[in-house]
């Protein structure tokens, strides 16, 4: 049974049923699958609680906070996801309170995420709705963000594995003693709790069908499932580029590819039957935002499903990096009308490919674009000569499980 649920959580049949779900979402609730956006409005909210002006901040009239976030369907959303990570780790026994033996990681964490906040924001989407769900939305504007994403990445990785970043591993000795996961004492609990929390969420969702806020239902529910795929999967977007760089393995960009292949014939459907796409500017807005957006997750280690799910899981880093993630995007709605959408973004135009190229020519862009995507992912996989782009630090001693030391390295 293991075994078959290990393949079924396969990145490639996680990202397809991803992919499924989004266009399911897109017609069901008439948006994008989106969190950044509601990052952004919360990093409002708190500069609202603080005193600041928001109301003439033009970037928090786009994204709209005249709501609270449990009024919104994005706010459910966001709440879903958490709630379908924390019961999919919990029952796994893989919930576990974690903190890096390194504290800088804890502001790695935090600088990453604002990198990625303000990117993600200054292009009008994340590693979602400028590519996962913007791709097939037949956007040119989500073209950009994902070729600047990968190449931040690149550029990321570049920063992450330089010495003052990257810093020395600590070896801990383990004194002779057998270390046991906390996760096997707390097997009978974990699975437990999970139970418990996933029925008072199905009740509090059942609780809002019930009161007549079906549009929130809906998104909490469509939050709920995409939440525990992306845990079980361990779907990041990260960890499709970076390792790329790092090894070529490319299963992840493969699953990316696939997904987003499938998501883009449900979403055409929903189009033609008349719901209004996703479409922003297609200018240097999307391709920096794209560049600093893969610079920042690299950074910080997680993208925003990345970060999300691990968080979940307990580790303590990623907590950083979602807070990181928030105060990014908070300050690009204050930079926003100092020049960046003057520059940026109001010159350049919104590409609705369907509207520009009719759909034959629409589908050869956004599947053209991709069999590039997966060409160059298996390009990278049977060359495989970017390993010598890893230069961990060597450390001659390690703990033997004696106590200890023996010449090696880590």
């Amino acid at each position: 049974m293991r075994r078959v649920l290990k393949e079924f959580y396969h990145p490639l049949v996680s990202l397809v049923l991803l992919g499924i779900l989004s266009a399911l979402y897109f017609g069901v609730l008439r948006t994008v699958w989106a969190v950044t956006g509601e990052f952004t409005r919360w990093g409002g909210h708190l500069l609202q609680f603080f005193g600041y002006p928001v109301q003439d901040l033009s970037y928090l009239k786009i994204v709209k906070i005249d709501k609270l976030p449990w009024e919104r369907g994005d706010g459910w959303v966001v709440f879903g996801m958490f709630a379908g990570a924390l019961i999919a780790a919990l029952s796994g026994n893989n919930f576990k309170i974690r903190v890096p033996a390194q504290r800088r990681r804890l502001m790695q964490g935090i600088i990453g995420g604002m990198f990625s906040g303000f990117g993600a924001r200054m292009a009008m989407g994340c590693n979602l709705a400028a590519m996962f769900t913007g791709v097939p939305q037949f956007t040119l504007h989500a073209v950009f963000f994902t070729i600047g994403t990968i190449a931040g990445t690149w550029f990321g990785l570049r920063i992450a594995l330089h010495p003052l970043v990257l810093g020395t591993p600590k070896i801990v000795a383990s004194g002779g003693k057998t270390i046991k996961s906390s996760a096997n004492k707390e097997r009978g609990t974990q699975p437990w709790l999970a139970l418990i929390l996933g029925l008072a969420f199905f009740w509090l969702i059942g609780q809002y069908f019930f009161n007549g806020l079906a549009q929130l239902a809906w998104a909490g529910l469509f939050g709920w499932i995409f939440g525990w795929l992306i845990q079980k999967g361990q779907v990041c977007f990260t960890s499709a580029f970076r390792d790329l760089w790092i090894s070529g393995r490319a299963t992840m960009t493969k699953a990316l590819v696939w997904g987003m292949a499938v998501q883009s014939v449900g979403t055409a459907v929903f189009i033609a039957q008349g719901i209004p796409a996703k479409v922003m500017w297609a200018g240097p807005n999307a391709l920096i935002g794209g560049l600093l957006f893969g610079i920042g997750i690299v950074i910080a280690g997680g993208c925003e499903t990345g970060w999300m799910y691990r968080a979940m899981e307990g580790q303590v880093h990623f907590w950083m990096v979602g807070i990181g993630n928030i105060i990014g995007a908070a300050a690009l709605t204050l930079l926003w009308d100092q020049g960046i959408y003057q520059k940026l973004a109001a010159p350049w135009p919104k590409v609705d490919l369907v509207r520009t190229l009719g759909w034959p020519g629409a589908f050869v862009v956004v599947y053209g674009f991709l069999s590039l995507l997966y060409i160059f992912a298996r390009m990278i996989e049977k060359r495989k000569t970017f390993t010598s782009m890893v230069k961990l630090p060597i450390n001659e001693k390690i703990f033997t499980k004696e106590g200890r030391t023996a010449r090696g390295s880590n």
